[in-house]
């Protein structure tokens, strides 16, 4: 069913709200709450986040697991950074697709806070303070006048998660409606084979018409062409030829 995307600092508290938003759905709803996120992928911060194809395939592998998550039945909480914009973007394109919901939680906390609950944790657990200062640099804060980034909740530190608003977003909420990007389109139409002969019926009457009254060099109309065709063939072949070239 619906996704909720998770956002901020490292070391922001988005790991605790998530934890509270699945604690929240699955007291209040009958539907399974999976949560994806770097700890459950195992993946190394440190090591990850200094290489930025490492740091690429991470981020792949959180949508990959995403997609296979997320239908009209479940709820997914996707516990990340998801600081690029444009990998935000990417997981709206998904929901799209999915034809489901989706909200976002900023926790919003300033760098200094950030850093000092970095270094209270454990050890195996911390970012390096180069990795987190890299992190926080590069962060592309949500803005709720993207469609990608709304509805959009920003929580501090010391606030209440709205849990009525975020449930209200995703259940009273009509999904967005996928568009070509975001579908599968069908190779052709089922009635193809019928509308091609039928333009090309009326394609051979405009011409055998205009042979009654036309002599070569003469400018005709065919159906369905912007532009008037020079009269200048000759034989059956000449006529085949042109209807060729006009399919």
């Amino acid at each position: 069913m619906p996704l909720i995307v998770m956002c901020g600092y490292p070391c922001s508290g988005k790991t605790r709200r998530a934890e509270e938003l699945k604690a929240h759905f699955e007291d209040t709803t009958d539907r399974q709450v999976h949560t994806v996120g770097d700890g459950a992928l195992g993946v190394d911060r440190n090591r990850v986040y200094a290489d930025s194809q490492q740091e690429k395939d991470a981020r792949a592998s959180l949508k990959a697991e995403v997609e296979r998550k997320v239908n009209k039945d479940n709820i997914v909480i996707l516990d990340s950074l998801n600081y690029i914009k444009g990998y935000r973007y990417e997981l709206f394109c998904l929901t799209k697709h999915a034809q489901t919901p989706h909200c976002l939680v900023y926790c919003l906390t300033s760098g200094e806070d950030s850093s000092s609950w970095n270094k209270n944790r454990e050890a195996a657990e911390q970012y390096s303070q180069n990795i987190f200062e890299a992190l926080v640099q590069r962060f592309e804060a949500p803005d709720s006048r993207n469609r990608w980034d709304s509805p959009l909740f920003t929580v501090l530190k010391d606030d209440i998660l709205p849990l009525e608003a975020i449930s209200d977003a995703l259940f009273k909420r009509k999904a967005p409606p996928p568009n070509q990007s975001t579908q599968s389109q069908p190779l052709s139409s089922t009635n193809f084979l019928y509308e091609l002969d039928k333009i090309t019926q009326d394609v051979l009457m405009a011409i055998f018409n205009a042979q009654k009254t036309s002599v070569p060099g003469d400018l005709i109309s065919v159906p369905g062409a912007t532009e008037k065709i020079s009269f200048t063939f000759q034989t059956k072949n000449d006529l085949f030829t042109l209807i060729f070239c006009l399919f």
